[in-house]
């Protein structure tokens, strides 16, 4: 895939635009995760996000071409009010916390309840453990986050939006999973507050006799999943 292409061409066609927004607390590298997605490099010295910021890259899964509306939102408290009229119509949520950080974990619930509150009715989210690289500073295990995962009914994964770990699969996962709701009949992307529309390719009807495909979730561009450690954290980038 040509993420140069992508970003920058104005008269791309596509056949789902769906919205996304990127929650969590404060310093868990929520703008690390979106940056290492868009651009396939790690943002360093990232400064906190002020109010919201906006992305947006086209993915393919199967024959489906779909561009995602990203809105990174800050995760300081003063900045909460603002944020979260951005959360209205959102079809998709990457809920992220930081794995050495056991206070960004704790905090979950009241993001997932923001978000339900505001977003789409039939909105997707999933949990994403930030800073997979930096497990020998673990405060979260992964069982304990899969549980919360579960009981909260949202997908979960780890990544590292420094090494590049997994940043996609959030991304996808949750592309996916609206793709099946269409398929299903449980989301119109003609209602308003849905989250999603029709881009300039796409069919205006979806039926049993026209399944869509959606490949892999990796895209193609990494083979497997391959945890690495970086022993020592760079000054400067603990937000990511």
């Amino acid at each position: 895939m040509d993420y140069d292409a992508d970003a920058t061409e104005l008269l791309e066609t596509y056949d789902f635009l769906m919205k996304y927004i990127i929650i969590g607390e404060a310093g868990t590298g929520k703008s690390c995760l979106l940056h290492h997605f868009t651009h396939n490099s790690f943002k360093d010295h990232s400064q906190h996000t002020i109010g919201v910021e906006f992305s947006s890259r086209t993915v393919k899964l199967g024959e489906k071409r779909i561009k995602l509306q990203l809105w990174d939102t800050a995760g300081q408290e003063r900045f909460r009010s603002v944020t979260r009229s951005y959360y209205r119509g959102a079809a998709g949520a990457i809920l992220v916390y930081d794995i050495t950080s056991r206070d960004s974990f704790l905090n979950l619930s009241r993001w997932l309840a923001d978000a339900k509150a505001l977003a789409s009715p039939h909105l997707v989210t999933v949990l994403v453990g930030n800073k997979s690289d930096r497990d020998e500073e673990r405060e979260v295990e992964w069982a304990e986050a899969s549980r919360w995962a579960a009981e909260n009914d949202v997908h979960f994964l780890e990544a590292s939006s420094l090494t590049g770990d997994n940043v996609e699969s959030p991304f996808l996962l949750a592309a996916r999973s609206i793709l099946l709701s269409i398929e299903s009949g449980a989301l119109d992307p003609e209602k308003t507050g849905s989250g999603v529309s029709y881009g300039d390719r796409a069919l205006r009807r979806v039926n049993s006799s026209s399944r869509l495909s959606f490949g892999s979730l990796s895209g193609g561009r990494r083979k497997g999943t391959v945890k690495l450690r970086v022993k020592k954290w760079l000054p400067g980038n603990k937000c990511c």
